[in-house]
């Protein structure tokens, strides 16, 4: 074993002893409570990541610290060869809240979208035989990092260096209808997106599209998947993101902030495409384990009971008409667009700078392909939060253009 010199501080440590896959910020987050975090030098940060729109009820809530400290205290973990009470308790709840007959959980997103692949698959094979297997997805689309959902993912600068990512996956364009019915063939089991492409750069859908895809879906008898793990669980100001546009599909996966923090996914399907999963046919040592059920059985009871969705429709509406005030004075920004609380501000620069000098205000956002600047707080946060980052970015954008002449 090689030997090092000592490291001392967590960054060197984390840089010395962790596959450096992530490209880190150069803060050491200690303490968060509400909308707010602190670094391990005291100071205070807005937080419009929230854990990339996994911390919806914000950091340290109450209720999650609460169904923590009471189920930790009667089981944590029995395996799924056993009912237990707050897993079949979330499922009923996700069940009577949705459009679905069946859940199956797991531990994140990218599993959730594994199952969902499988299970159109699957449903396809035993209704219309081997030969239709494909499955169509979206160019830009993001659907995780495993080897299946990668093939499934259409951002070939995330696929390089896995060759050979595995078969049975087409791409079109998101928002073009022509496309998609021109690549649905007889091979084809499944479509398979994102409500609203969020790592894509929070590109939004058409308002027709959707209803288009589905139109199109049920009369080629084709699975429709919708991938929900970003835009879920009250994020765009509705429980799910297809409800804003009247339609449901035959597959959803939820995942992020169903947990609040507390790593969960879910798969959700109608009954019909859940008769293709009998026992033995899929299967996870941690999902949906008493302890995640309960704090996510928390989480949905607070999302419905305490008025956040509502929140996150108006504070949506609130913060995109501030930004798009922003957009009229300043020339760097192209577009605000988004639903709810995930919005995305196109600049006609990098966006890189722009978080920088973000961070160095006391507020953390991120960016998304590029020049789209990514904001998903919790949907806690009140208009006080808003205007201070709108005051801060208003002052960036100016300090920017001057430099610029």
């Amino acid at each position: 074993m090689e030997i090092v010199p000592e490291t001392t501080t967590t960054q060197a440590r984390a840089d010395r002893y962790m596959f450096l896959t992530y490209g880190r910020f150069p803060v050491t987050l200690v303490r968060g409570k509400g909308c707010r975090v602190w670094d391990d030098e005291g100071k205070e940060y807005l937080d419009f990541v929230a854990g990339i729109a996994v911390c919806s009820l914000g950091h340290s809530s109450p209720v999650v610290c609460r169904a923590l400290k009471e189920q930790c205290e009667k089981l944590v973990h029995v395996s799924n060869l056993y009912y237990t009470e707050p897993q079949t308790d979330l499922a009923q709840m996700l069940v009577e809240h949705s459009f679905a007959d069946r859940v199956f959980f797991c531990n994140s997103g990218a599993e959730a979208n594994e199952a969902a692949i499988k299970l159109a698959r699957k449903y396809s094979m035993e209704k219309f035989g081997p030969e239709r297997h494909m499955i169509i997805s979206m160019c830009n689309s993001f659907h995780g990092r495993t080897m299946g959902t990668l093939s499934a993912t259409g951002q070939s600068k995330i696929q390089v260096g896995y060759d050979p990512l595995l078969q049975g996956f087409r791409f079109v364009p998101f928002n073009d209808i022509v496309a998609l019915d021109e690549a649905m063939d007889k091979y084809v089991c499944a479509v398979m997106l994102e409500p609203i492409q969020g790592e894509g750069g929070v590109v939004c859908p058409d308002p027709d599209y959707l209803k288009q895809v589905r139109t199109l879906c049920s009369e080629k008898g084709v699975t429709l998947i919708f991938d929900e793990v970003q835009v879920g669980m009250g994020r765009t100001g509705k429980l799910f993101a297809h409800e804003h546009f009247g339609i449901a599909p035959d597959i959803m996966t939820l995942a992020k902030a169903l947990g609040n923090g507390f790593p969960i996914g879910a798969m959700l399907s109608t009954d019909e495409m859940g008769q293709a999963f009998g026992p033995g046919s899929h299967a996870t040592t941690f999902g949906g384990t008493p302890l995640a059920t309960a704090v996510s059985k928390a989480v949905l009871q607070s999302l419905l009971q305490d008025g956040w969705v509502t929140n996150a429709e108006k504070m949506g509406a609130y913060f995109k008409s501030g930004l798009n005030k922003l957009a009229e004075k300043h020339e760097t920004i192209k577009e605000v667009r988004g639903l709810g609380l995930i919005i995305g501000v196109e600049l006609c620069v990098p966006g890189a700078p722009v978080v920088e000098a973000c961070r160095q205000k006391g507020f953390l956002i991120v960016c998304a392909q590029e020049r789209v600047l990514r904001l998903v707080p919790p949907l806690i946060v009140g208009k006080e939060e808003i205007d201070l980052l709108l005051e801060a970015l208003d002052n960036i954008l100016d300090e920017m253009e001057t430099k610029r002449g």
